[in-house]
């Protein structure tokens, strides 16, 4: 990311949401990027994403600018390329927690049965190996996250992006699911950019840093880490 800038307009005002953010992530690195609500995280991981354009400033992956895709090569690159875990899940409502996971390779042309055979290894990894066929009304907050890691992971991304991925799980979970993270990341030379709140992640990423009003830092910020410490 590039002198990254991300201008809204609201209530006759301009607020700049990400102002000039530069940052390199390195394959097999997770890096954690914690900041108070508002303080454009989530803006910064759109844009990584290709879902969100920049005013200013690009998004390189692989040395190429993602501002250059076409609207094709902009969805493969999100479908082939990226592993996106959303904060508010996005599963479908009565669809199998198989059929949720499997959604990527679905959309990608692959068979039922091999989008199947290719999910249902990611949701035991995350610990639902016994609820497949369960529906997201059948499943807890935290079953729903899950499904939407495995979801994001089935398509063995080259960039994992996620959006507070632990934030509906308890302590224990949550642990678990950092390491596995930070586990994929390294196994696989995989960047990983995480967006959270979480103070375990401070610990199991490589790097963090701190986004406030728009400005990146490196590190933890000292009002945050006296929050974590409280």
């Amino acid at each position: 990311m590039r002198g990254l800038v991300k201008r809204y307009e609201a209530g006759g005002e301009t607020i700049v949401a990400v102002d000039g953010v530069t940052l390199t992530i390195g394959p097999g690195e997770l890096v954690a990027l914690y900041g108070p609500s508002g303080s454009g995280k989530t803006t910064l991981l759109l844009m990584a994403a290709g879902l969100l354009a920049p005013d200013e400033g690009d998004v390189l992956f692989d040395g190429v600018s993602i501002s250059r895709h076409s609207a094709r090569e902009s969805v493969l690159y999100r479908r082939r390329e990226v592993g996106f875990v959303f904060q508010a899940f996005h599963l479908t409502p009565g669809a199998s927690a198989l059929d949720n996971a499997a959604l990527k390779l679905l959309a990608d042309g692959h068979s039922l049965r091999d989008a199947h055979r290719a999910a249902e290894p990611w949701l035991r990894r995350v610990g639902l190996g016994h609820r497949l066929q369960h529906t997201p009304e059948q499943l807890s907050m935290g079953e729903r996250q899950r499904v939407a890691i495995a979801r994001a992971l089935v398509n063995e991304p080259k960039l994992l992006l996620a959006d507070e991925p632990t934030g509906s799980l308890d302590s224990v979970r949550s642990k678990e699911t950092l390491k596995l993270l930070r586990e994929l990341c390294h196994e696989r030379g995989m960047p990983g950019l995480l967006v959270t709140h979480d103070p375990q992640a401070s610990e199991l990423s490589d790097r963090v840093f701190t986004l406030r009003d728009g400005h990146l830092s490196e590190g933890l910020d000292v009002q945050l880490a006296a929050a974590f410490a409280s």
